[in-house]
């Protein structure tokens, strides 16, 4: 039976980092000074993005994640429980500052991203497992590879262990062991990272397909693979569907990966079928591309619920 998202609750482990966002024409060359414009700074990180895009969708939601005893982690920590998230496992380490994103966007609407994960690195199995009550009381726990992969695997065997919806963002880039995705209902990679899961190259639906199969072949259940401009695309044993992306002006993508994603868990444990789901992550993602910043750019539920009422019924 479906429930509401308010009735939801979704535990995010993950990564908190400071955003430095400037808007520039290209990239500079070895030894090249190149002017930029429009300095701003934005809490960031995919976890802590996930966690405000889980709570603007209407889902009671918890942060585990590691940020410096320093006033940029304050600054994070406090944009967190701004958005209504709990932050009670949310670790100050006091030997590392708090993690850091640089980030060029460019005059096509894409960027590209550099991360100093700093404090990020801290996040321990032994932090996952004091917030093992969380866990236990959540209905899904969302996931990244933007903290160490031990901690990544805690999450995931915690979560699965006491029964709960488990889905694992693939990304930044890096090699996952197949254990790792294993313990995942749910393995969500763009094209990068899919190369770097699998080794293939990915170019196009074909590839993107042929390469999510080699994840199957590993053991994951079930891959929902996002593809940008190119809409994304389930991957299972029993089916393959290609959902088409909305057409909008896009300003700025960074956090649109991590909007999908938790879009796609809040839908899940709210009990709403896999391919309704991943429409409705389609949208959210879609509209975060509409501003400049992460969290920012994080749409509401009724910005969503508005924006899918307009789009015909035959999508």
């Amino acid at each position: 039976m479906a429930r509401r998202p308010e009735e939801v609750h979704v535990v995010v482990a993950g990564s908190c980092n400071f955003d430095i966002v400037v808007k520039g024409q290209r990239l500079p060359k070895e030894g090249e000074t190149l002017m930029v414009s429009d300095l701003k700074f934005f809490p960031g990180g995919k976890g802590a993005n996930q966690a405000v895009a889980a709570a603007r969708l209407g889902a009671r939601t918890s942060f585990i994640g590691s940020v410096g005893q320093d006033i940029v982690g304050d600054f994070l920590v406090r944009g967190l429980k701004d958005n209504g998230i709990d932050t009670t496992w949310v670790k100050r380490d006091g030997e590392r500052s708090s993690g850091s994103a640089f980030i060029m966007v460019f005059p096509n609407g894409n960027n590209c991203i550099t991360v100093d994960p700093a404090a990020n690195l801290a996040l321990t199995p032994a932090d996952i497992e004091r917030a093992r009550p969380v866990i236990e009381a959540a209905d899904a726990l969302t996931t990244v590879l933007e903290i160490p992969l031990e901690a990544v695997e805690a999450a995931l065997r915690l979560a699965r262990l006491a029964g709960k919806l488990t889905i694992l963002d693939a990304g930044p880039p890096c090699h996952c062991p197949a254990d790792i995705l294993k313990l995942a209902d749910i393995v969500s990679p763009n094209e990068t990272e899919l190369e770097h899961l699998t080794g293939e190259t990915v170019s196009g639906r074909v590839s993107a397909q042929e390469a999510a199969e080699k994840l199957l072949d590993l053991g994951v259940k079930t891959v929902v693979l996002k593809l940008g401009n190119d809409g994304s695309m389930l991957v299972t044993r029993q089916k393959t569907k290609h959902f088409s992306a909305y057409k909008v002006e896009a300003v700025d993508p960074t956090a649109a990966g991590d909007a999908f994603t938790a879009a796609l868990g809040v839908q899940l444990a709210a009990k709403a079928k896999m391919e309704d789901a991943i429409r409705y992550a389609n949208v959210a993602g879609a509209l975060t591309t509409t501003k400049l910043g992460a969290q920012p750019s994080l749409p509401t539920r009724q910005e969503v619920e508005d924006f899918a009422a307009r789009l015909p019924k035959s999508r």
